[in-house]
C-alpha cells in the first residue's frame, strides 16, 4: 500500500503521471507505477521532444517511417505508437474500475489552438487512428477550443480539456461538455472527459504581479493564488453536476467531466514541494503530477481530503489579490497566450530534433 493508494481509496482522488516515455514502457518502469498506484497517463510535445532528442531509441523507426513519410508525419506515427503502448498497460486500470481510470491522452497539434474546425478534424481523426475506449484526445481550452470539446462529445468521443487557468473558462469547458452529452444520442456511459485546470502557473504570473506592487499586503498574497482559485474551482465542479439538468444526462448514464490539477510541481523554491498536491485531494478529482512530485508524496505527504475546505477563505484570498490590484482575468489570459506558444515552440523544436535526427541517420547510411 503506498501513499498513490491511499489518495484514490481514502479520498478518492486519482493519481496520474505527468509523462509518457517509450524508455518507461518498454523498461517496465510504467507497468511497476501502476502497481504502485498509478491510474492513468499524460503528455505533451514538450515531454515527447525529450525522449525523442535523448539517446537512440527512435532511431530505428524513424528511419524507417521516413522512407515514405514527412517528419511530422513519422512524429505522429511514433507519438500513436507510444500512447497505444501505454494504453494497453492502462487497460487493465480501465476495466477493473469499469471506465473509471486507466486513461492515456495524446494532444492535437499546438497550431489548432485557435482553430475550431481544424481542432474538431484532428480530435476525430487522432480518436478513430487509435479508437481505444481509455483513450482521452487533448484539447485546449480556448475560446475556439471550448466548441471543438462541446462537438467531440457530441460524437461520443473522450476528450481531456487543457490549459484552463481561470473560473469563467472552466465554467465554459462544463458547459460544453454537458450541451454535448445532450446532443449525443448513444450511449452516454462510453463518453469521458477530465477538465485540465493548471494550478502552479497561477502561481507564478500572479506572483509577479504581486511583487511588482510590491506593498506588504500583496506581498502578503504570494502564493496563495492558485490554490485558492482550485478549491473554488472545485465548488463549481460540485454545483453544476448537481440538480435537474445533471441528474437527467447522470440518469441516461453520464459520467461526471472530473477535475484534474495539471502543473501540480512546485515552481518556486521557497514554497513546500507538495503545495499543489495536499491541499488539493478530495472525491471525484485527479492530480497529474511529475515523477519528483510523486516521490515528494510517497516520501512525506500527508494524505487526506483538504480540496472542499476553506472555499471561503479561498474566495477572499481571491478577492484579497484583485484588491491590491491584480486583474486576474488578466492573469489568465496572458497564461493561456503562453501555454500555446509553450506547445507551439515544443512542437516546433521536436520537429526541429527529428529533422536533425534524420539528417544524422541518413549520413551513417551514406
Amino acid at each position: 500500500m503506498t501513499k498513490l493508494h491511499e489518495l484514490f481509496e481514502q479520498v478518492g482522488q486519482s493519481p496520474w503521471v505527468d509523462n509518457l516515455r517509450r524508455a518507461a514502457i518498454e523498461s517496465g518502469e510504467l507497468s511497476r507505477a501502476v502497481d504502485d498506484g498509478i491510474r492513468g497517463v499524460t503528455s505533451n510535445p514538450t515531454i515527447f521532444q525529450k525522449s525523442v532528442s535523448e539517446g537512440d531509441l527512435y532511431d530505428a523507426e524513424l528511419s524507417e517511417l521516413l522512407r515514405d513519410r514527412s517528419v511530422e508525419d513519422a512524429y505522429w506515427e511514433m507519438a500513436i505508437a507510444d500512447v497505444s503502448a501505454a494504453l494497453g498497460l492502462l487497460r487493465p486500470v480501465y476495466d477493473q474500475s469499469e471506465g473509471g481510470d486507466g486513461f492515456v491522452s495524446i494532444e492535437v497539434a499546438a497550431s489548432l489552438a485557435h482553430d475550431t474546425a481544424g481542432t474538431i478534424e484532428a480530435a476525430r481523426s487522432l480518436s478513430t487512428r487509435i479508437a481505444r475506449p481509455n483513450l482521452l484526445v487533448k484539447i485546449p481550452a480556448t475560446a475556439e477550443g471550448v466548441p471543438a470539446v462541446r462537438q467531440m462529445i457530441a460524437e461520443g468521443r473522450s476528450v481531456n480539456i487543457t490549459l484552463i487557468f481561470s473560473l469563467a473558462r472552466y465554467e465554459q469547458v462544463i458547459d460544453a461538455y454537458l450541451a454535448g452529452l445532450e446532443d449525443y444520442d448513444g450511449d452516454l456511459s462510453r463518453v469521458h472527459s477530465v477538465a485540465s485546470f493548471f494550478v502552479s502557473r497561477v502561481d507564478t504570473e500572479v506572483d509577479r504581479c504581486l511583487e511588482a506592487i510590491a506593498t506588504p499586503e500583496a506581498m502578503a498574497l504570494r502564493g496563495k493564488a492558485a490554490v485558492a482559485q482550485a478549491k473554488l474551482a472545485y465548488r463549481l465542479f460540485r454545483e453544476r453536476f448537481s440538480g435537474p439538468r445533471w441528474e437527467a444526462l447522470a440518469a441516461r448514464g453520464a459520467r461526471l467531466q472530473r477535475p484534474l490539477w495539471a502543473s501540480t510541481s512546485t515552481k518556486n523554491p521557497a514554497y513546500p514541494d507538495l503545495l499543489y498536491v495536499e491541499p488539493l485531494m478530495g472525491p471525484d478529482t485527479i492530480n497529474t503530477m511529475p515523477e519528483a512530485t510523486i516521490e515528494a508524496l510517497c516520501a512525506h505527504g500527508t494524505v487526506a481530503c483538504t480540496v472542499d475546505q476553506d472555499a471561503d477563505e479561498a474566495q477572499a484570498v481571491l478577492s484579497g489579490i484583485e484588491a491590491v490590484g491584480v486583474d486576474l482575468s488578466a492573469v489568465a489570459e496572458t497564461l493561456e497566450s503562453q501555454g500555446v506558444a509553450s506547445f507551439e515552440k515544443s512542437y516546433d523544436d521536436l520537429v526541429a530534433a527529428l529533422e536533425d535526427k534524420a539528417g544524422a541517420l541518413r549520413a551513417a547510411t551514406t
